[in-house]
């Protein structure tokens, strides 16, 4: 199923995006809500926490006085990590209990106040992040929930600041107007973006690959490093390294938007042990291509599949972040010479120049065309360019070395 992750600061109105995306249909699994209930009368949370931190963190009715346990579990690191060990689990296990209980087409909201702080981005399909001013949040603290101004700046000093929390966002919900303002554009995120990556998820398709080189985006990098990271939770011990590439690696280069990534592997058996973590996590495996365009090298007798050349190359099922991962042996021309093509253009100004020239002739071939001839009338253009600079990549990279 699609995992989304939904977090932002206190008081930045994650509990509205919440409700808007139940509203459209999403089963969305509040940590706060989870971490209550496991510690309601009655609970072994609540037991084990007054066993640990004495009769006194209880109220007359026997419900968890929260003040009084903050105040003896607060108080140092070892008394934090105390509490933490009693209640994560649990929270933990109920977690993992209701997302069993989703439907296999479920788009799965995590509502998680610290999915920054806990690392946990990489863990989703995709994170959304509900952007609000500091100051705009102290305020509606303030007046809303009845918190004093202090308390509430020390909350937000306390959480991750803004800046952590936009790098780990893919989506960043701008929440600083009116409360209504939120709605429409909640309702075209999941029209637009949410309901196709999950179609896609669950038939394995990867979003379509664009053919026309638009302005550099800064953005592009930190995209790259958000889907490198998702990759690592899925590849594990499998990959080598991994490596943004491409175009998109070039700073200040007009390109295609699509970001490509590569999996340095051992061998190609692990390179196609992928194929299946890879497609659950959201990369699915685009099937018809198996190898690249072999480059004037030595003689490649074992063929597209296997031989010198061969790779396995999977897409990104969201549509709002096209991506190609390409996945090659360690060592094999195809994985160094992307690192070295990558390289070259970052050294070398005319080089991005002269290409850009390339991918301008090729979008103008593409024009007007559709599908698979869009594709062939595009690369038709730029693969035979990539061929014939393949020397003088590698002789700068050699260069380079010496």
């Amino acid at each position: 199923m699609l995992r989304i992750g939904l977090t932002g600061g206190m008081g930045a109105g994650k509990s509205t995006v919440a409700r808007i995306l139940a509203e459209r249909g999403a089963v969305v699994i509040d940590a706060d809500a989870i971490a209550r209930e496991v510690v309601a009368p009655g609970t072994e949370g609540l037991a084990a926490l007054a066993e640990a931190f004495g009769p006194d963190i209880l109220a007359a009715d026997g419900s968890l006085d929260r003040p009084a346990l903050a105040a003896r579990a607060f108080g140092d690191d070892e008394s934090r990590a105390k509490l933490n060990s009693i209640t994560h689990p649990l929270v933990g296990k109920r977690t993992a209990e209701l997302i069993a209980a989703a439907a296999p087409d479920a788009i799965l909201v995590q509502d998680i106040p610290l999915l920054v702080e806990n690392g946990l981005a990489p863990l989703m399909n995709l994170v959304l992040v509900v952007d609000v001013e500091a100051e705009t949040r102290i305020r509606r603290l303030v007046e809303y929930r009845d918190v004093s101004e202090a308390d509430a700046r020390a909350r937000i000093s306390a959480q991750a600041s803004d800046e952590q929390r936009r790098a780990a966002a893919d989506v960043l919900l701008d929440n600083n107007g009116a409360p209504s303002d939120i709605e429409p554009v909640v309702r075209r995120l999941w029209d637009e973006r949410l309901v196709p990556f999950e179609h896609n998820l669950r038939t394995g398709t990867a979003a379509p690959a664009p053919l026309r080189p638009v302005s550099a985006d800064p953005e592009w990098a930190a995209q790259a490093q958000r889907l490198i990271a998702r990759l690592w939770v899925a590849c594990g011990q499998s990959a080598i390294r991994i490596d943004h590439i491409g175009s998109t690696a070039v700073p200040g280069l007009p390109a295609e938007d699509m970001i490509d990534l590569q999996i340095s592997v051992a061998d190609l058996a692990a390179a196609d042990g992928l194929r299946e973590v890879l497609g659950t996590a959201g990369f699915p495996v685009k099937a018809d291509i198996t190898g690249d365009n072999p480059k004037p090298t030595e003689a490649d007798p074992a063929g597209a599949d296997t031989g010198l050349w061969a790779k396995r190359l999977h897409g990104n099922a969201d549509p709002g972040r096209p991506a190609n991962v390409h996945i090659r042996v360690d060592g094999s021309p195809g994985q160094r010479f992307a690192l070295i093509f990558r390289d070259w253009l970052r050294a070398d100004a005319a080089a991005r120049d002269e290409y850009l020239e390339v991918k301008r002739e090729a979008e103008a071939k593409a024009a007007g065309l559709t599908g698979v001839d869009a594709v062939d009338a595009y690369y038709g253009v730029e693969e035979p360019w990539i061929d014939a600079v393949y020397g003088r990549a590698l002789a700068w990279s050699a260069g380079r070395s010496s």
